[in-house]
């Protein structure tokens, strides 16, 4: 996900964090901690789909891996949304400072971001739009089809989010460089006033404010990574950093203000979030000469390069997969064990296996929506400003409704149209003739 420098082969390791002065566009470390990131998520998710029978027969969905006592202090290492976005951050501004010395506008990186992002979110609407009304028509069980209509929209969460920060990024780049610590504090200040008002108020609403602000919050963090601040701390340094942003997070939880489920605070996003982007960047900082001599190996860079590839398509077409997988397995008898059965763990290895296969599979008629031309062809022109930034509000409105609201069929054909209007107006046009 992201720029073009994204998607190439990947460059030799470098032995630090990359400042902002470097022509080195990339750090290996960062391919690796983002396809991390990204299979970490399908491994959650996997574990979070049980699908079983009762005893009439009827299909039972349940979270198998909510259910297991460690599971709530496992979401203190398994949520990476503020480790991912802090990434995309560094990777933005190294990508934005590149497209600025060469002459780009604010409003060409905010096209580049919504079809990056939007355009291959386009056939996941369209397919489940379609398959919605199919299992409409043939008379499936509302309950169980809008559990599964759910269920494949949580993924739509962090796009919404993701490309909300991403858009804003040439500003808020600039505020980093004109004012860092008092950006940082600014945006960490608002996230804790809506935070507050979300406690007093009892509103999730409210709190979904702070999509903007701990999203942003967090991708500065990667601009603070590029420019080098992460890897001039001392190792020790870096330790007690993470250790106070984790301690603060602890106390937030003791208090009463955040869930100790740290997925929980995903919805409405809090501060506990920013504390552990603080902690996750200082320790990849501090694991980061490890990390690399990882990379070193041809192997690993191969690896990370080929998940790296299709990171966008398996992250959004993964939760479908999983879930075509599960009632698969109902339909062949011995194949779909309990969730609560030792044999249903033991079979994890093998789904996450055959979702990856699959995933690829897809992924080939997939990939023209990850590979939308970004420059005008030669003989051809840009749209307007305006048409980039309506492109962008409309890429974002049927995203941010899948926070709002559980994905549904009335969500998705919206969602379909939208994305639709947003690629179009994003195109470049034929050039005029006189």
């Amino acid at each position: 996900m992201g720029d073009d420098e994204e998607t190439r082969a990947l460059e030799e390791p470098v032995r630090g964090p990359v400042p902002a002065a470097t022509s080195v566009l990339r750090d290996p470390v960062v391919d690796l901690a983002r396809v991390a990131c990204i299979l970490l998520v399908v491994v959650a998710h996997l574990l979070m789909v049980g699908a079983g029978l009762d005893p009439s027969g009827r299909i039972v969905l349940s979270r198998p891996v909510e259910e297991q006592p460690w599971f709530v202090a496992a979401t203190w290492v398994g949520q990476v949304m503020p480790l991912f976005f802090a990434l995309g951050g560094f990777t933005a501004a190294t990508s934005w400072r590149r497209r600025r010395a060469l002459g780009d506008t604010a409003a060409d990186f905010v096209r580049s971001r919504t079809l990056r992002l939007a355009a291959p979110a386009l056939p996941l609407f369209a397919v489940v739009t379609t398959a919605l009304v199919i299992a409409t028509f043939a008379g499936a069980d509302p309950a169980l089809r809008d559990t599964i209509a759910a269920g494949i929209g949580v993924p739509l969460w962090f796009l919404a989010a993701y490309l909300l920060v991403q858009c804003l990024v040439p500003w808020l780049l600039a505020l980093h460089e004109r004012a860092p610590r008092g950006t940082l504090v600014a945006l960490a200040a608002a996230a804790a006033i809506v935070d507050l008002a979300r406690f007093a108020t009892g509103s999730r609403e409210v709190g979904l404010i702070d999509l903007l602000f701990v999203g942003a919050f967090v991708q500065q963090l990667g601009f603070w990574y590029a420019d080098g601040w992460f890897g001039r701390r001392s190792r020790l340094q870096l330790a007690a950093i993470a250790v106070a942003a984790y301690a603060l997070a602890w106390l937030g939880v003791v208090a009463g203000w955040h869930a100790p489920n740290m997925l929980t605070n995903l919805d409405p996003p809090t501060v506990s979030l920013m504390l552990l982007g603080i902690a996750q960047m200082s320790l990849l900082t501090l694991f980061h000469p490890a990390l690399g001599r990882l990379m070193a190996s041809r192997s690993v860079r191969a690896a990370v390069s080929f998940v790296a590839s299709r990171a966008l398509t398996l992250y959004l077409w993964h939760m479908p997969v999983i879930v075509v997988v599960a009632g698969a397995t109902l339909l062949l008898p011995g194949l779909a064990p309990a969730p609560t059965d030792a044999a249903w763990w033991l079979g994890r290895p093998a789904v996450f296996a055959l979702v990856l296969v699959v995933v690829w599979l897809i992924s080939s008629p997939l990939a023209r929506f990850e590979r939308f031309v970004e420059a005008a062809p030669a003989g051809s022109r840009a749209p307007s400003t305006a048409a980039i930034l309506v492109a962008a509000v409309l890429a974002l409105v049927p995203l941010l409704g899948v926070i709002l609201r559980s994905l549904d069929l009335a969500l998705a054909a919206a969602g379909t149209v939208l994305l639709t209007a947003a690629v179009v107006l994003d195109r470049a046009r034929p050039a005029r003739t006189r």
